[in-house]
C-alpha cells in the first residue's frame, strides 16, 4: 500500500472495504478493494484463485492490475488487497433505482445495448470455465449510454467464508438476493451465475411497477416458491412492457432450482437476440454503428443460409457482422450452401460486401466464397451456367486494383475470373477495367509465385481466345511479361502449358514485337522438349510457332536451328512419333512445316533433314484431311522444287544467316540461359 495513497473509503461491498487510491508515481485513480482473510493460507489460496483474472482480454470486463496481501496492524488482521480500474461513473443499480422512482420503463434499445455487452462478457468467461460469482447489477459499471463493464469477479476461496456473508447479509439484505439458491450453502457454478443474471433481466423488466422493497422480496421468494413469478410475467403482460414474450421464455428457465436445468449462455443469448424486440433495435443500433459482440453475432448467424442472408442484411452496416457472416458460408456443407447460386444471389451477397471494400480480410472471404460457390458448380455440371455480370467483374477487379499487393487476394480473384470468363464474353468489359495493364504488374510482382502466375495465364488464355478487338499496345508489353514467366517455370508443365497458349494468342493477334521473337521461339521449343506429354502445350506451341514464323524468316531459322548441334526439325519429327495418331497434333506440325518451307533459304536444312521423307508419310496415312493435306502438299512442292532449282537460283550465294547458325540464341541473348 505504499505507492498508493487514500483518497476516499466508500460504503463497503459483500466482500470487504472500497477504497479509493491515487498511485503516487503515476497520479492515476484506482479502487481498492480490501478482503479481511481468516489466516494465511485462506488469503494465499484466494490470490491463487484470482491471478488468472488479470489475463483477460474484454472490453465490457473490468481486470485486476494488482493482488498483493498485507497486513493491518491496528485490528491485528490479514487482508488480500485487489486493484481494478476506478469508474466515477453510475451502476446499474443506480440506473435501476432511478428508474423505479419515476416508474419509468426501461428504454428497450438501450436495454438491449447493455444487455448484449454483459452476455458477451458472461459467454466469454463461461466460455474459460470462469464463474463471476458476484454477479448483481451495482457491479456493472456505465461507462456511457451505450457502454458498460462487469467488476469484482470473486472467487470460491472468498465467496465461502461463511461467518462473513452471514454479517453482511444482515447488513444489507438486499446484497445477498441476487444470488442462485445453491450458493447460499457456498456452492458456486456457471449455472449460479445464470440465476444472477435472470434476476437483473428481472430487475430491469419490473422496475416501472415494482419497488426497491418488493423487487428483492421477489428476488427472495423465487427461490422458494417458483411459482412466484407467473403473476409478474402476467403483470408485465397485462402492462404490456416491451420484450415481455422474450421474458417469458426466458425467465423461468434462467431462475430454476435446480441448476442443471438452467439455461446455458449461449440459450439465453439465442433466445435474446433471435427476438423480434431485439432484432428491431439491434437494426436500430446498427444505424448508430454500435459494435455487434462477436458471441451474439454467432449466434444470429446459427441456422440455414437463408438466415445467414437475413443477417447480413440486416447487420449490412457493420464489417464484423460481414466478415463472419462469410466465413460461415465458407464452412456450410455443399448441401446447405444450396448450390448452385443463381446471379441475383450473387449480386445480392457483393450488393452487401461493396460496402466494405476496404477491408481486405472482407475482401479475401469474399472472393474465396465465390470461387468456391462457381467452382462447385462447374464441377457438380460442367454445362452449369455461370453467374456473370458487370457487378461481379466490377467487385473483382476492384479488389484487385484496391489491394494490388495481397497474394492471397490476388491468387483467389484471378482463378475467380477464370471461372467466369470460361463461360462468356467479357474481354471487352475487363479490358475496360484495364485488366491487361494489371495483369502485366502481377505477373512481374509475383513472377515467382507460381500460383498466382498461372492463375493469369489461365485467365489470359481464356479471354484472349474469344477477343474480337483490343488495344494492342498492353498486350505488347504483357507479352514480355509472359515470356519471363515462361522463362522462369520452364520446367512447370500447368504454367508452360498456359504461357504457351497465350504466347500462340498474342501472335495471331501480332502483339510480339520483331525484337522478341527469337525470345518466344526459344521458350515455345524448349516446353516442348520439357513437356512432350502435354498434348495442348503441344499444340499451343506448335501453333505459336506456325503464326511467328508467317511473320519472320528470322523465326523460321531459329526453328530449324534450335541450338548450336541441336535441330528443331529433329524436335519436329520426335513430336510426330509421339502423336502420330494424333489428327490434331499431326495437322499443326504440317502447318509450321508449311510456314517454314515458304522460305527457300531454310528448304536445304529441311531435305537433310528428313522431312520430306516424314511429310510424305503423314500424307499418305491422313487421307482424310484436307486441311492436313494442302499443308503437306505445300511442304512437298516447295522441297521437290528446291531439289531441282532453276539455273538462276544456283547461281546464288548461300545466305549469311545459315552462317550464324553456329551461334545459338540461348548463347547470344545471356537473358535466355537456362
Amino acid at each position: 500500500m505504499e505507492k498508493y495513497q487514500i483518497l476516499q473509503k466508500l460504503s463497503p461491498g459483500a466482500l470487504g472495504v472500497n477504497l479509493v487510491v491515487e498511485e503516487l508515481e503515476t497520479e492515476t485513480k484506482y479502487l481498492i478493494k480490501q478482503v479481511e482473510c481468516i489466516d494465511e493460507h485462506h488469503a494465499n489460496k484466494a490470490l491463487e484463485e484470482l491471478m488468472p483474472l488479470m489475463k483477460l482480454q474484454h472490453s465490457n470486463i473490468s481486470v485486476y492490475h494488482e493482488m498483493f496481501i498485507m497486513w493491518n496492524n491496528e485490528i491485528s488482521s490479514l487482508f488480500l488487497c485487489l486493484v481494478m480500474d476506478y469508474y466515477n461513473h453510475e451502476t446499474l443499480q443506480n440506473i435501476m433505482e432511478n428508474k423505479r422512482k419515476l416508474k419509468e420503463v426501461v428504454d428497450t434499445e438501450w436495454m438491449h445495448t447493455i444487455l448484449s455487452q454483459v452476455l458477451d462478457a458472461i459467454q466469454y468467461l463461461h466460455e474459460l470455465n470462469i464463474v463471476h460469482r458476484n454477479l448483481k447489477p451495482s457491479n456493472i459499471i456505465v461507462i456511457n449510454n451505450s457502454y458498460c463493464k462487469l467488476q469484482e469477479l470473486s472467487s470460491q476461496a472468498l465467496m465461502t467464508h461463511e461467518a462473513k456473508w452471514n454479517v453482511r447479509a444482515e447488513e444489507d439484505p438486499c446484497q445477498k438476493s441476487w444470488m442462485a439458491p445453491e450458493t447460499l450453502k457456498f456452492s458456486f457454478s456457471i449455472e449460479s451465475d445464470i440465476w444472477s443474471l435472470g434476476c437483473i433481466i428481472l430487475d430491469m423488466a419490473t422496475c416501472s411497477f415494482l419497488n426497491e422493497a418488493e423487487a428483492m422480496h421477489l428476488r427472495k421468494s423465487i427461490r422458494h416458491h417458483p411459482g412466484s413469478l407467473k403473476p409478474i410475467l402476467k403483470t408485465m403482460e397485462e402492462k404490456e412492457i416491451p420484450g415481455t414474450d422474450v421474458y417469458y421464455l426466458l425467465l423461468p428457465f434462467m431462475l430454476h432450482i435446480n441448476p442443471s436445468d438452467r439455461l446455458t449462455i449461449k440459450n439465453v443469448i439465442h433466445v435474446t437476440v433471435m427476438s423480434n424486440s431485439y432484432m428491431t433495435s439491434c437494426v436500430a443500433l446498427n444505424m448508430q454503428r454500435q459494435v455487434v459482440p462477436i458471441f451474439i453475432t454467432d449466434v444470429l448467424l446459427e441456422g440455414n443460409m437463408a438466415n445467414i442472408l437475413d443477417v447480413m442484411q440486416n447487420f449490412s452496416h457493420r464489417p464484423e457482422v460481414q466478415l463472419r457472416a462469410i466465413n460461415k458460408l465458407l464452412t456450410m456443407p455443399d448441401d446447405q450452401l444450396g448450390l448452385p447460386w443463381p446471379t441475383e444471389l450473387v449480386e445480392e451477397v457483393i450488393t452487401i460486401i461493396k460496402q466494405h471494400e476496404k477491408v481486405l480480410d472482407i475482401l479475401l472471404s469474399t472472393c474465396s466464397l465465390l470461387l468456391r460457390v462457381l467452382g462447385q458448380a462447374l464441377a457438380h455440371d460442367s454445362e452449369a451456367e455461370i453467374p456473370k455480370s458487370s457487378l461481379i467483374t466490377s467487385f473483382l477487379m476492384n479488389a484487385l486494383q484496391r489491394y494490388p499487393n495481397s497474394e492471397g487476394l490476388v491468387l483467389v480473384t484471378y482463378n475467380v475470373l477464370s471461372i467466369i470468363s470460361s463461360q462468356g464474353q467479357i474481354s471487352e468489359e475487363l479490358e475496360e477495367e484495364r485488366l491487361f495493364e494489371l495483369a502485366q504488374t502481377h505477373l512481374e510482382r509475383f513472377q515467382e509465385d507460381r500460383d498466382i502466375c498461372l492463375g493469369i495465364l489461365s485467365l489470359l488464355w481464356s479471354l484472349l481466345v474469344d477477343v474480337d478487338t483490343v488495344n494492342k499496345e498492353p498486350l505488347e508489353k504483357l507479352s514480355v511479361s509472359v515470356a519471363w514467366v515462361l522463362a522462369f517455370h520452364q520446367e512447370d508443365m500447368e504454367v508452360a502449358e498456359a504461357g504457351c497458349a497465350v504466347l500462340w494468342l498474342l501472335s495471331l493477334m501480332g502483339c510480339i514485337k520483331e525484337g522478341q521473337f527469337e525470345q518466344v521461339v526459344v521458350l515455345l521449343l524448349r516446353s516442348i522438349q520439357l513437356c512432350p506429354g502435354r498434348v495442348l502445350l503441344v499444340n499451343n506451341a506448335l501453333r505459336g510457332l506456325a503464326s511467328l514464323a508467317k511473320e519472320s524468316e528470322l523465326v523460321a531459322f531459329r526453328t530449324v536451328v534450335l541450338e548450336e548441334g541441336s535441330s528443331g526439325l529433329h524436335l519436329v519429327q520426335d513430336i510426330y512419333q509421339l502423336y502420330k495418331d494424333d489428327p490434331e497434333v499431326v495437322e499443326n506440325i504440317c502447318m509450321l512445316l508449311a510456314q517454314l518451307a515458304s522460305y527457300k533459304e531454310i528448304l536445304p536444312e529441311m531435305m537433310s533433314g528428313g522431312i520430306k521423307d516424314l511429310v510424305q508419310v503423314i500424307r499418305e496415312r491422313f487421307t482424310s484431311s484436307l486441311e492436313l493435306i494442302s499443308y503437306a502438299d505445300e511442304v512437298l512442292q516447295a522441297l521437290e522444287a528446291a531439289t531441282h532449282p532453276s539455273p538462276q537460283e544456283d547461281q546464288l550465294e548461300p545466305p549469311a544467316m545459315l552462317e550464324a547458325s553456329k551461334v545459338s540464341p540461348l548463347q547470344a541473348d545471356p537473358l535466355l540461359r537456362p
